[in-house]
């Protein structure tokens, strides 16, 4: 169970604060809900409160953790030399599990790939969604603002990537 204030992490959409707690009538049924902030793009999402487990909703990283997220960018990247379809669904399944440190490695991997072959279409949209869920948390956990984070991000991925 989350509290009013939590920083949690939403998979797939990133990292947001608990900012209240709603109670719906849909169907005629009453649930719950988590009114979650995101820090990006101002966005508030209803996640129902009795199905928190199922999506994975879990508590963001702590500040002394951000450290191994910026060590995985840094890494050669792992070139999964597979069709774009393969690579992609690869990829949306650590995507899916909303751990950083798997989002980390597929902005790694797609930005190298991006550089040196191109990426399909739909790849490029992981790439971006991959790298705000990246910001959101580090932001929220480093207490930092997110349009820094994303300049650190670039400067890690970007100088990085022209090493391997």
């Amino acid at each position: 169970m989350f509290n009013l204030g939590d920083k949690v992490v939403y998979p797939m959409h990133g990292a947001g604060v608990i900012e209240t707690l709603e109670s719906k009538e849909i169907l005629g049924e009453v649930k719950s809900y988590y009114v979650l902030k995101m820090p990006i793009g101002e966005m508030k999402l209803m996640i129902p409160v009795d199905n928190v487990n199922n999506i994975g909703l879990r508590n963001i990283i702590d500040k002394s953790l951000v450290e191994g997220v910026y060590s995985i960018l840094k890494q050669a990247a792992v070139l999964n030399d597979s069709n774009w379809n393969k690579r992609f669904r690869d990829n949306m399944i650590k995507m899916k599990t909303g751990d950083i440190f798997e989002v980390a490695q597929v902005v790694r991997d797609l930005t190298y790939r991006d550089k040196e072959k191109g990426l399909s279409t739909g790849e490029k949209k992981m790439l971006v969604s991959a790298k705000q869920m990246l910001v959101s948390e580090i932001s929220l956990s480093t207490e930092t603002d997110s349009n820094g984070i994303q300049e650190y991000l670039d400067n890690i991925i970007n100088e990085d990537a022209l090493n391997v």
